[in-house]
């Protein structure tokens, strides 16, 4: 016996019919038939099962019951003569000998119907979320979830990585996003921050003699939503390995991530060990993003070289006197504008006109900026978009762009960032939608390797770093030595980072770890901050390197991002039990919320009204 019941709604086959049960869940519908005639369909975890009402007064009850009440029913199971074979217990049904309402719901209106619950808006699914679970088409991804994250756990243990909890108040740092700030009762003016990730506590496990760690762990930065991001909080699988280097953090991942997408996911075939491998500045040049899906054929080729002087505006090494007008003064004819164009070539194109305007236009959106294209048609002639200002260039074209009869030809340009960008999002949405570039149903891994260390930052207009600033820089000192000697362009140092990439998501970023402190404050100071603000922002991880740290590398693969994909979801919320809305707010606590008066003295915190 479970519990309460005999039997689940999910568990009842035709074998066991003649057999008195106990059924509880939610009467999902009543379907009225006649007077003493009715179905009704009860819903509990497991599944459904129809309960037939064939007395008048058995559907007095029933019909005095709301929909989504919670029920007791007690029966016989009999076959049914009218068998639904898209229904589990489609067999059989239950004759019922006394129903008893456990919990009634006291609406007679529902705010959605709950088998359609994924039609109704979002802020109604939010605000009555724990309805919205009780649909099985939602609540599968929360079981999926669970299972995943279990599996997830079981290999990492299996790997012999330890599983421990670092801090969650813990102090600010400069990791990239915002804090969310926690004002310290017993410290007066002083706040504890949310981790936005176990960086640092992982690193001091490293120096503390743990040899490989791990937990799934949650992280709080208080930045915007996005599809693939949830504001507020997520979770990773954290990792971090003593005396280990980036093929070691390679070789996990590749063992335990494939086999947990082919059983879990919606396709049933993931990228087999060794993953691709490609540096930052190929997969940039190749295939316009940091973040390829190789899943699709299409990839980038450079058209600077021939199409820069076709005498179209945008593609032009010059400003125009025209163009120069039209900048308001942002230009002077006859400025060098940098210009790089940057070419994806669609082989076998056969869709419409129509079918072009929109997804250019879905392109302009996406990345910024607008793409410009052409076609070689059936007869070698170059037609349609801008094609009036190729003619002339024609044979070089074709042949520096490699293209044959009924090649569709997008553009993107601008600044080497820009085109890039512009043809990284024509791959993805051209290759998405044109019959036969991408092969959808697997889950297609690589690496993305060979980060730069520094950038110049686009406020400041100095150097800073890239990404992660406690990344080992490839070379180690003598590289920064070079740079500081002016041997090297700091931008041309890399650094022992490394993204893990699955069907154009980033799932994680890694790095080997920059455990010296002489080569960290040196890396530091690359960006005007001196070992004295070293000691200030990160006190215990330099203490403790300075007592002997093994090298360590580790790498943090994004838990939501990964079940996201593993259900086949556009958006992060279908897979997180009770999510945030696109603003940060939980509109079903009604959070963020006030406090009282006193709950502010107490932390001595005043609130200023702030003019919108």
């Amino acid at each position: 016996m479970m519990q309460s019941r005999t039997n689940t709604c999910g568990e009842l086959r035709i074998e066991d019919a003649g057999k008195k049960v106990k059924l509880v869940g939610w009467m999902e519908n009543l379907r009225e038939v006649g007077a003493e005639l009715g179905f009704v369909v009860l819903r509990d975890f497991y599944g459904t099962t129809q309960i037939v009402i064939e007395s008048e007064d058995m559907m007095k009850i029933v019909k005095g019951i709301n929909k989504e009440s919670t029920i007791s029913v007690e029966g016989v199971v009999r076959e049914r003569s009218s068998k639904n074979p898209k229904q589990e217990t489609g067999d059989i049904e239950v004759v019922p000998e006394k129903i008893e309402i456990l919990g009634r719901c006291r609406y007679n209106e529902l705010p959605f119907e709950i088998n359609r619950s994924r039609e109704a808006d979002e802020t109604a699914r939010l605000k009555y979320r724990y309805l919205d679970l009780r649909n099985p088409e939602v609540k599968k991804n929360i079981i999926l979830r669970s299972k995943v994250i279990a599996a997830l756990r079981q290999s990492m243990i299996e790997h012999d990585f330890l599983e421990i909890t670092t801090p969650i108040l813990t102090v600010s740092s400069p990791e990239g996003a915002r804090d969310y700030l926690v004002p310290a009762r017993k410290h007066p003016g002083k706040f504890y921050a949310l981790p936005q990730a176990p960086q640092q506590f992982k690193q001091l496990l490293m120096t503390s003699g743990i040899d490989r760690y791990f937990q799934i762990a949650p992280c709080f930065r208080d930045e915007d939503a996005r599809g693939d991001r949830s504001p507020g909080e997520f979770y990773q699988l954290d990792m971090e390995m003593a005396f280990a280097s980036q093929e070691d953090v390679f070789a996990i991942c590749e063992d335990v991530l494939p086999p947990i997408f082919a059983k879990y996911g919606t396709y049933d075939r993931a990228s087999e060990a060794p993953f691709a491998r490609i540096p930052y500045l190929e997969a940039m040049e190749k295939y316009g993003t940091d973040k390829p899906d190789l899943r699709i054929d299409l990839t980038v080729q450079d058209a600077t070289d021939v199409l820069k002087d076709c005498g179209f505006g945008p593609f032009a090494s010059t400003v125009s006197a025209e163009a120069a007008e039209a900048s308001e003064g942002a230009l002077k004819a006859g400025d060098a504008t940098d210009v790089r164009i940057k070419a994806v070539v669609i082989s076998d194109f056969k869709e419409s006109r129509k079918f072009i305007d929109k997804n250019i236009a879905d392109v302009e959106v996406q990345a910024g900026a607008k793409p410009y294209w052409f076609r070689l048609d059936e007869n070698g002639e170059i037609v349609g978009g801008i094609a009036k200002f190729v003619q002339e260039k024609k044979d070089a074209v074709i042949a520096a762009l490699g293209l044959k009869a009924g090649d569709l030809v997008v553009i993107g340009s601008g600044k080497l960032g820009q085109a890039q960008k512009t043809a990284g999002v024509v791959i993805k949405t051209f290759g998405a939608a044109v019959p036969g570039h991408m092969d959808k149903e697997q889950y297609s891994f690589c690496w993305i390797v060979d980060f730069p260390m520094y950038e110049i930052g686009e406020e400041s207009g100095e150097l800073e770093f890239c990404h992660n600033p406690f990344s080992m820089p490839s070379g180690g000192m003598e590289t920064l030595l070079k740079a500081e000697r002016g041997e090297i362009d700091p931008l041309d140092i890399m650094a022992d980072q490394y993204d893990l990439v699955c069907n154009g998501v980033e799932l994680s970023s890694g790095a080997v770890r920059n455990h010296d402190p002489e080569i960290m404050i040196k890396a530091f100071e690359m960006v005007r901050l001196g070992e004295d603000d070293v000691k200030a922002k990160f006190p215990a991880m330099y203490n403790a390197f300075c007592y002997g740290a093994p090298p360590h590398a580790g790498i943090a693969p994004g838990v939501d991002r990964m079940i996201m994909l593993l259900a086949g979801e556009n958006s992060i919320r279908e897979i997180i039990p009770f999510p945030m809305n696109k603003n940060a707010q939980d509109v079903m606590m009604n959070a963020p919320g006030e406090v009282s008066e006193k709950q502010l003295e107490e932390l001595h915190i005043r609130t200023v009204d702030v003019e919108e």
